[in-house]
């Protein structure tokens, strides 16, 4: 291997000369090059959105994939560019186990059949869940990923740079100093301290053009750090979107299911509002109803239904118009016109 000796020693002399100006700048002994208040602000904010950044990253990743097996194991098939295992949700799991179990009762069982259709609906839950996951990847996770490893990774590595500038300008501005006071002096060299001081003047300037292009180039990518946020912004946005999709999909597959089971014999009527969905209970003389549109009670006797929503009913002696209706632990009347009687299975 060819060895560029002179190169080493500079390099090395060179690297000597940071560490003892740092040195000095830990001491108090030696000025430091500072850099404007808007550049400072620029690094600042930018540090301030790495940081952020990172535990965004990292939090999102961990509600997406929460067992942390997985996520390592997915990083690692990134890392050899190979497909990731194709592995079961927890939903899917459940649901296979629930199929699976619905067929060794018996379909034709109630508990059976329903068993089977509450399983194929995690196993649907889970699709959407893994779709979810996808998207949400695609449009937010891997902007940020990207992001780091390449914008703030350049970022940095500039940054490193300009304070090996700045370390060497302030050295060249020592040396400036040190010719100076050696001015009408004896140099031990033999070389005369003005020629000392013109030469310390030759690299101080050089040491300033390129720290100053050094400063320009890191600002410029300092500065794009605003385009990077807004970018995120519409990534936000997204997953945002992709998140309420998720949920729409998962509450009306479950609405869906609802509806289902209410079909079987021997199950349970459900409440199919919007809101929180209850068990009905069951007393001696009612009857089930399905409500045929909405109604909003006019006062405190009434009871406020929904369209598609099942309660139970009874008849209000001497009332020819109005039902008395009840779910759960709420009981009201019910216009008759707003609601059609069903028969027990």
């Amino acid at each position: 291997m060819d060895f560029n000796v002179k190169k080493l020693v500079k390099d090395a002399g060179a690297a000597l000369s940071r560490v003892v100006q740092l040195t000095e700048e830990t001491l108090g002994t030696s000025e430091k090059t500072e850099l404007d208040a808007h550049f400072e602000h620029l690094a600042e904010r930018a540090n301030a959105t790495k940081t952020w950044t990172e535990k965004m990253l990292k939090n999102m990743e961990a509600m997406l994939t929460p067992n942390p097996g997985n996520r390592i194991e997915d990083f690692f098939f990134e890392k050899i560019d190979k497909r990731k295992p194709n592995r079961l949700s927890n939903l899917e799991h459940v649901g296979v186990d629930m199929i699976e179990a619905g067929n060794e009762f018996g379909p034709g069982i109630a508990y059976g059949n329903a068993l089977i259709k509450v399983g194929q609906c995690q196993q649907k839950l889970g699709q959407i869940e893994r779709d979810f996951i996808s998207t949400a990847a695609n449009c937010y996770v891997q902007p940020l990923r990207k992001f780091l490893d390449g914008e703030m990774k350049t970022i940095s590595k500039e940054m490193g740079i300009l304070e090996i500038k700045r370390l060497d300008l302030d050295a060249c501005k020592s040396r400036v100093r040190k010719a100076r006071s050696m001015l009408g002096q004896q140099s031990d060299s033999g070389v005369s301290p003005e020629v000392l001081l013109d030469q310390a003047e030759r690299e101080l300037r050089v040491a300033q053009s390129e720290f100053d292009r050094q400063a320009e180039i890191t600002k410029l990518l300092l500065e794009g750090v605003s385009s990077s946020q807004a970018g995120h912004l519409r990534c936000l946005h997204e997953f945002v979107e992709a998140q309420a999709r998720h949920y729409a999909q998962c509450h009306a597959t479950m609405q869906d299911l609802q509806r289902e089971l209410a079909g079987l014999s021997g199950g349970p009527s459900y409440h199919l509002s919007s809101a929180p969905t209850q068990e009905l209970s069951v007393e001696n003389g009612q009857d089930r109803a399905r409500v045929l549109c909405d109604y909003d009670a006019t006062d405190p006797g009434e009871l406020s239904v929904m369209q598609d929503e099942v309660i139970y009913i009874t008849e209000i002696p001497g009332d020819s118009d109005y039902l008395m209706g009840v779910r759960g632990n709420q009981r009201g009347k019910v216009p008759k016109a707003f609601v059609e009687s069903l028969p027990f299975l």
